[in-house]
């Protein structure tokens, strides 16, 4: 029973080391000036302008493919008006 009571005393004291500890962390994400939450704001900017770039990229594309299919709409038009104007190019011969 000592020996349980004593392992019991060491973890609760080892419990307490460790949300002290785990309390110092927290403080020092709240504090601006640290070197952990600059990174974590710059990281932070940098996805959000990763994202920004990403959806003007996915926009650009989008546009292009659009841009794209009425070109090949209008190569199609353009072949057909071709090949009629062979065809009638032949006949007049």
């Amino acid at each position: 029973v000592a020996a349980l009571q004593d392992e019991k005393n060491s973890l609760m004291s080892e419990n307490e080391i460790m949300n002290d500890r785990l309390e110092q962390l927290d403080d020092s994400l709240d504090d601006p000036n640290t070197v952990v939450t600059k990174k974590y704001f710059h990281a932070q900017l940098q996805l959000e302008q990763l994202q920004e770039e990403n959806f003007r990229l996915e926009a650009a594309k989008d546009d292009y493919r659009v841009h794209c299919e009425d070109l090949e709409k209008q190569l199609i038009e353009l072949q057909h008006r071709n090949n009629e104007l062979t065809s009638l190019a032949e006949e007049s011969r």
